[in-house]
């Protein structure tokens, strides 16, 4: 079985998104179960700042080497900021998917109840990577 990174104090959905959220703001990315899936990202269509999402909403895609992706907002809110390195350097999602791989800031406009704790995220990948 993979190891895969899943830091604690984050907050996961399970499409494999990550959401670190500090003073109703959201730093999200995708999860390093996801980018090690995806393989060698070579493109991600940025979101764009001031659109309001819904929790569970495309936001955005990565391309990879083998696919396309969709990238869902895992809360509600209205996109603060984006990464604007992964347009030149959309390899960060891999080598760093926890801090300089982050894709984008929301403001919150609700709770964030529904999302995965470290402890769930990780028993929800060891049953994909157990095929049960």
């Amino acid at each position: 079985m993979r190891k895969y990174e899943i830091p604690s104090g984050l907050f996961y959905t399970e499409e494999h998104e990550w959401v670190d959220i500090k003073d109703n703001i959201g730093v999200c990315g995708i999860t390093d179960y996801a980018q090690k899936s995806l393989s060698d990202i070579v493109y991600v269509e940025l979101p764009e700042v001031g659109r309001e999402v819904k929790k569970g909403e495309v936001v955005c895609t990565v391309e990879s080497v083998k696919a396309v992706s969709d990238v869902f907002s895992p809360l509600s809110g209205k996109i603060v900021d984006i990464n604007t390195r992964l347009k030149s350097e959309p390899s960060l999602i891999n080598s760093s998917p926890y801090s300089e791989g982050w894709i984008f800031k929301i403001q919150i406009k609700e709770s964030s109840d529904g999302l995965l704790s470290h402890d769930d995220y990780k028993k929800l990948i060891d049953k994909i990577e157990s095929g049960r």
